[in-house]
């Protein structure tokens, strides 16, 4: 048995409002991860496999939510800090749709036996390898609300940020594009697809493309928090 522990969550509060989110964001970012190994899996027709990463992420998802309501239960009611309370609050439960988003594409799988049309596999690792990055981008930015604590959001320090919201912003804009073709290679294939099944794929595009979506809402939420 390891004797090491995890930090509570009083105690990382007590070193900053921010370590929390930080700790939420890398549990979301662990969930995101196990996506490329289950759509790897899904292209292998592995459906033990794939039901073990959706597994995984469950227990992750799981382990996100613990940390959102033990935040929100120990946060107290005034912070001396230049980011409201409930910004604060904003700014995890945006981070928890992302889990939330990717527990879903796991349960899909889960449900029902998927198999990838051939025609799509191409732009689909596409928009995976697309939503990876911005999901990084978005943990990388979390990862700055320390530094910008200690300069009292000011300096040389917003513009880094304000530099990195800026590229995942871009970023957005290109996953959208990829997002249009994906729609229209599927719509192309969909006569080669049993209507359930093409039914089922634009779902889980639409998942996949909107945790992009979340990532920019999480973008612009810091972005008010640097213009306050």
């Amino acid at each position: 048995m390891s004797l090491l522990k995890k930090p509570s969550l009083a105690g990382l509060m007590r070193q900053s409002p921010f370590k929390p989110i930080q700790a939420h964001m890398r549990t979301v970012f662990s969930c995101i991860c196990l996506m490329p190994p289950l759509f790897d899996a899904l292209y292998r027709k592995d459906l033990e496999q794939v039901r073990d990463f959706a597994a995984q992420i469950d227990q992750l998802e799981s382990e996100a939510d613990r940390i959102k309501n033990t935040f929100r239960l120990s946060m107290p009611k005034s912070l001396f800090l230049p980011v409201d309370r409930e910004d604060l609050l904003g700014l995890m439960a945006d981070q928890d749709h992302i889990a939330d988003t990717v527990e879903e594409i796991g349960q899909i799988l889960c449900y029902r036996d998927m198999e990838v049309p051939e025609a799509i596999k191409e732009v689909l690792d596409e928009l995976l390898e697309g939503t990876m990055e911005i999901s990084s981008e978005a943990k990388a930015i979390i990862e700055q609300l320390d530094e910008l604590l200690e300069v009292g959001f000011g300096g040389l320090e917003v513009e880094k940020v304000s530099g990195m919201i800026t590229g995942l912003r871009r970023n957005e804009h290109n996953i959208d594009s990829i997002m249009h073709r994906v729609r229209r290679t599927l719509f192309v294939a969909e006569k080669d697809l049993d209507p359930v099944s093409a039914m089922f794929w634009y779902k889980l595009i639409d998942r996949l493309g909107s945790i992009s979506d979340q990532a920019e809402n999480m973008a612009d939420r810091l972005l008010l928090f640097l213009s306050k």
